[in-house]
């Protein structure tokens, strides 16, 4: 059987190649959304690995690029720490057991997309002592951790939301190894974790946690019940772990971070598959406390999804619209608010690290994107930062996860094909 379901993916590949995904306007806040397509099997292509051999990434002029950290195991997050040392979450996690045809064969066309690394379940320290741009020291700060995701450092402590839970080591400035195992916060929601990440950030205060926690199905085809406290961000108090949900109906947040100067968080959120190339956008967004922004009912505020039965006319009445749409199966994994110190045009915005689409015949994604900011909110489309991650035979050489603005005028982004933290600066 596993050999018929194999022949059909290859058949997928082959057919979906064969064809050409149109393009649409689905940058920012009134994206095009088509009528969606249904079939027996949705387009499915994803680029095969690649080595950088001699090339980088690209960037824009005036700036430049250079691997600070390679040979890591599976690159998620990172962290600048106060003193310029960098955290780096590696992992991967998830034990969701196929539940149709079409999802061993979606499996392993995904898989054709990874690298062959075992995750490292760890974090690792990179160390730039003199200032140089150079990160020659690095070693592993902490390990035997459950595919670790997000980071944050508040009220001196160091926080990493694992697949399973979130934990805490005691931190002074300048440590390089955690002086013990971690002290557990709260539990997070672990069964089946068909989307396992746990994307984190920390109030300005430092008195809450917020953690997103992915659905458990593309469109809840394992029923409700296994989607009880997901599609959600959870609020945990840093102190006692008790917690609650913020915001609901996000099928998967993947990357969260609070706007400089405000207590307003953010999200990327990567939406559902299945019904065409392109729908439905994965977008950027303020989130509001309380809110409910459509998953599964509706998508973009009032688009009714018929898959989810029985549907819920008055939660689609009360979802939230997302305020910037960044394409269809960008599949946007890192967020990060820049900083004047990345430079003029660079210095009012977001850095969204895209980690690149499996669910169309074109691929979109694998890059790094500027969306430029007016006024504290989203204005412009997108502008490539690091691209070139894919080549010009449809391979990629690395796929971007999280990205972090160091203070000091750089771009840490994580990158989980070829192992590699890349560091950009202006020349």
């Amino acid at each position: 059987m596993m050999r018929s379901f194999l022949l059909i993916g290859a058949l997928a590949i082959t057919l979906s190649a064969c064809g050409n995904d149109p393009e649409l306007a689905q940058y920012g806040a009134n994206p095009d959304l088509p009528t969606p397509q249904r079939g027996l099997l949705p387009a499915m292509k994803i680029p095969r690995p690649a080595n950088w051999g001699n090339d980088l990434p690209k960037v824009p002029q005036g700036y430049r690029i250079q691997p600070i950290a390679t040979d890591l195991r599976i690159p998620r997050q990172t962290l600048v720490l106060p003193n310029g040392d960098i955290l780096v979450a590696e992992g991967s996690g998830g034990n969701a057991p196929a539940l149709r045809p079409k999802d061993f064969i979606a499996n392993y066309i995904k898989s054709l997309g990874k690298t062959s690394v075992k995750g490292g379940d760890r974090l690792t320290l990179l160390r730039d002592a003199d200032g140089d741009g150079t990160y020659k020291a690095q070693g592993v700060f902490a390990d035997d951790l459950n595919a670790p995701y997000g980071l944050a450092l508040v009220n001196g402590a160091i926080y990493v939301a694992n697949q399973d839970s979130l934990v805490r080591f005691d931190y002074r400035d300048g440590q390089t190894e955690a002086s013990g195992p971690p002290t557990k916060v709260s539990e997070l929601p672990a069964a089946i974790n068909h989307h396992w990440t746990k994307a984190m950030t920390a109030s300005p205060d430092g008195r809450f946690l917020y953690v997103g926690i992915g659905s458990n199905s593309n469109i809840t085809e394992r029923g409700m019940d296994v989607e009880v406290d997901r599609a959600m961000v959870w609020q945990i108090d840093a102190q006692t772990g008790a917690h609650k949900p913020y915001a609901t109906g996000l099928r998967n947040p993947t990357a969260l971070a609070i706007q400089p100067g405000t207590d307003q968080l953010w999200a990327v959120v990567n939406e559902r598959d299945e019904i065409g190339p392109n729908l439905v956008p994965d977008y950027l967004t303020a989130v509001r406390e309380g809110g409910f922004y459509g998953w599964p009912y509706s998508y973009w505020g009032q688009n009714v999804d018929p898959r989810a039965q029985p549907q819920d006319p008055q939660k689609v009445a009360s979802a939230i619209r997302p305020d910037y749409s960044l394409g269809s199966h960008v599949a946007a994994l890192g967020l990060t608010f820049s900083t004047s110190a990345m430079g003029a045009d660079f210095g009012e915005g977001v850095f969204v690290g895209e980690h690149g689409s499996w669910n169309r015949s074109v691929p979109v994604g694998y890059k790094v994107v500027f969306v430029p900011f007016r006024d504290g909110r989203p204005a412009g489309d997108p502008i490539d930062f690091v691209s070139g991650f894919l080549d010009d035979n449809g391979n990629t050489r690395g796929r971007p996860v999280g990205v972090t603005v160091d203070p000091r005028g750089a771009l840490i982004v994580a990158d989980d094909l070829s192992n590699t933290v890349w560091r950009v600066t202006k020349d």
